[in-house]
C-alpha cells in the first residue's frame, strides 16, 4: 500500500511517518512524506501512487491572514484534485475544533473539511474528518502553538512560563492515542461520532493543575522520585515532559557513600513501593548485621559472589546461609525479624542491587543493629 503524508515533519507527520516506518515491512507499506521542501514532482509522483492519504499539513502560525486559506483550503483543495485524477484513494484530514469558529483560521480549515466532504460525494472514496483538539507528546513544538509544549521546554530548562488563567481548562489528545486512531482508519476502523471521527480519551486539565505537574516532575528528578503514572495522563504527562529535557541534562551524578568496606547509592524513590539502591562490597568485606521490626528488603547480587546469612531476632542461635553470584542471578528475600548480613566471599568487589518497601527515614529507621554469628 502506498501511503502519503503530508505535513510529514510536522508534530503528527513526524510521529505517524516514525510509527508506519516500523509496521513498513509487515505490512507492505510505501510511505511517500510530503512537506514544504518537497518539489511538485514528486507531490504530482506521490499523488498518483496513492494508496490512502493522511492529510495533516496546515498552516496556523501564518504571515498575514490570507495565508490561511491558501495554506488550509486552497491546498487541500489542489491535493484533492490531484487525487481525483488519479487513484481516488481514501483521504484523512486532520482539522481543528477551531473549524467551528468564523475567525481566519478556522473558517480555511472549514474551507478545507469542505472540499475533503466534496471529494468523498464525486469520487466515492471514504473519508476521514478528525477535528483534533490541543495534541500533546514527543516533537512537539515549543513557543509555537501548545501550552504543554512550551511548559515542557522552559520548566526543564529553569525558564519562566506565564499562565494568565490557571483556571482555564485546557482539552488535550496524546500523541500515541492520535496515532493510533489514524492507523485504525487506515485499516477502515474508524472512531465515529456523527459525521466526524474521534480520538479518545480527551484528557482535560486546567493551566494551573497542568503546570503543577510539571514542576513535580522536574523536582521529582532532583530527589530521585519515581513519579506515580497509575494515571493515565499522568503517564502521557511525563513522558512528555522527558522528551523535552536539555540533551546536557539525560545523565545525573547521584551521591555515593563512600568508606572502607565499599560503597552504598540510593538510586530511586518510588513512594508507597519503597527504595532501589546499590551496594558495593569488596573482597572480605560483611556487611549488615542488623534487623527490622516491620521493613522488608530485596536482595539481588547483580556480579561478584558472597553469602548471606539470616539469624531470628528472637534468640535463636540458627544461622541460614544462602550463597550468592551474579550467574544465576537470585532474588533473596529479606523477611522482617531476621538479622541479617551479606558478606563479599571473592576477589573482586561485589555489586547488590536492593529494594526496600520504604524510603530510608533517618526519623524513623526501623534498623537494629544485631549480629547475626554469635561468638
Amino acid at each position: 500500500m502506498n501511503i502519503l503524508i503530508t505535513g510529514a515533519q510536522g508534530f503528527m507527520g513526524k510521529n505517524l511517518l516514525a510509527t508506519l516506518i516500523i509496521q513498513a515491512d509487515s505490512r507492505g507499506y510505501c510511505v511517500y512524506p510530503v512537506d514544504v521542501d518537497t518539489s511538485r514532482e514528486e507531490l504530482e509522483k506521490a499523488c498518483k501512487e496513492a494508496d490512502f492519504v493522511f492529510h495533516l499539513a496546515g498552516v496556523n502560525r501564518p504571515l498575514s491572514e490570507e495565508d490561511f486559506q491558501r495554506g488550509n483550503g486552497d491546498f487541500t483543495r489542489e491535493l484533492l484534485d490531484r487525487l481525483a485524477a488519479a487513484r481516488r484513494p481514501p483521504v484523512l484530514l486532520s482539522s481543528s475544533t477551531q473549524a467551528a469558529l468564523d475567525n481566519p483560521y478556522g473558517l480555511s480549515k472549514r474551507s478545507a473539511e469542505d472540499a475533503l466532504r466534496a471529494y468523498g460525494e464525486c469520487t466515492g472514496a471514504p473519508v476521514y474528518l478528525y477535528r483534533l483538539t490541543n495534541a500533546f507528546g514527543k516533537w512537539s513544538r515549543p513557543n509555537y502553538n501548545s501550552a504543554v509544549a512550551t511548559f515542557c521546554h522552559n520548566i526543564s530548562r529553569g525558564l519562566p512560563i506565564q499562565i494568565h488563567n490557571p483556571d482555564a481548562v485546557l482539552h488535550l489528545n496524546y500523541i500515541d492515542d492520535i496515532i493510533a486512531e489514524f492507523i485504525r482508519a487506515l485499516e477502515g476502523r474508524p472512531t465515529l461520532q456523527g459525521e466526524f471521527c474521534a480520538v479518545l480519551p480527551e484528557h482535560t486539565v486546567t493551566v494551573g493543575a497542568l503546570a503543577q505537574m510539571l514542576y513535580l516532575f522536574r523536582d521529582s528528578r532532583d530527589r530521585l522520585d519515581v513519579v506515580d503514572q497509575g494515571d493515565a495522563f499522568a503517564r502521557k504527562l511525563h513522558a512528555t515532559y522527558l522528551s523535552f529535557l536539555p540533551e546536557e541534562d539525560f545523565a545525573r551524578p547521584v551521591k555515593t557513600h563512600r568508606d572502607n568496606r565499599g560503597s552504598f547509592t540510593e538510586l530511586l524513590h518510588m513512594g508507597a513501593y519503597g527504595q532501589v539502591s546499590v551496594n558495593m562490597s569488596l573482597p572480605h568485606i560483611t556487611k549488615g548485621e542488623h534487623w527490622h521490626q516491620t521493613k522488608h528488603e530485596k536482595f539481588i547480587v547483580l556480579s561478584g559472589e558472597g553469602v548471606i546469612r539470616f539469624r531470628r531476632a528472637d534468640g535463636s542461635r540458627e544461622v541460614l546461609t544462602y550463597p550468592v553470584t551474579g550467574d544465576p542471578i537470585t532474588v533473596v528475600d529479606i523477611p522482617p525479624g531476621y538479622t541479617h548480613n551479606i558478606e563479599n566471599t571473592g576477589e573482586t568487589p561485589m555489586l547488590t542491587l536492593m529494594w526496600a518497601n520504604e524510603a530510608f527515614d533517618p526519623n524513623r529507621p526501623d534498623t537494629y543493629r544485631l549480629m547475626v554469628e554469635q561468638q
